[in-house]
């Protein structure tokens, strides 16, 4: 018995008058998401500089205590990431969805080691005494409050960073299961081009976290 493959995205939905304009739309939706997501961020950054400002010393001592190695490691993870993310929003305009889900699922990979990676450094800083709460904290006088005043925005920014990251990986999931239905074609590609919109933009943020904390 022949069997006809259908493709689950032919037309447009019925509120839009062409895919291209579901396309645009769709597109724009997720720019404008990505709009208060680099706002809320930009508060944080400003935060950051201004009490850097205030509190170079304790800065200073702050990004001392940071291994600037594994946060290397984490960008290089996350550049690679970035390019198969990249790659596979190429793959399926082109209609090459099985390419598509292989790199899919290294950007996934990648997303996880970066987690992976974080856990321990977290655990290192709760170990020694530097997570910013309860009766953790070894540093004392006014250093040792403006100390803390870093880690509680290194902890908050990263942190949150991090549960980006953990969304993004629920997105790869979610295009890893269209994907192997063949969902997508060279017309219909918006879901793809829309997570890789999003994944780009927390690399971006970590780009400038990485240097900000780490390095500075």
């Amino acid at each position: 018995m022949s069997t006809v493959k259908i493709n689950r995205k032919e037309t447009h939905s019925h509120h839009f008058s062409s895919m291209d304009q579901e396309h645009e739309a769709g597109k724009q939706g997720v720019w404008l998401f990505m709009v208060t997501e680099l706002m809320m961020f930009g508060g944080l950054f400003v935060g950051y500089f201004i009490y850097r400002g205030l509190h170079y010393d304790a800065w200073y001592e702050g990004g001392s205590l940071l291994d600037w190695r594994l946060g290397a490691f984490n960008t290089l993870v996350l550049l690679v990431s970035s390019f198969t993310m990249a790659q596979a929003v190429t793959d399926t305009m082109q209609g090459n969805n099985k390419k598509a889900l292989r790199n899919v699922i290294i950007t996934t990979a990648c997303a996880f080691i970066f987690l992976i990676v974080k856990y321990f450094e977290y655990s290192g800083k709760i170990h020694h005494g530097l997570f910013p709460g309860f009766d953790l904290w070894t540093y004392e006088g006014q250093t040792g409050e403006n100390l803390r005043l870093f880690f509680v925005l290194y902890f908050v920014m990263t942190g949150l960073h991090g549960l980006h990251i953990i969304i993004g990986i629920g997105l790869m999931f979610w295009l890893i299961k269209r994907l192997r239905r063949d969902d997508f074609n060279e017309k219909y590609y918006t879901s793809v081009e829309g997570v890789g919109l999003y994944w780009h933009i927390v690399d971006l943020i970590w780009i400038y976290l990485f240097p900000l904390m780490y390095l500075i």
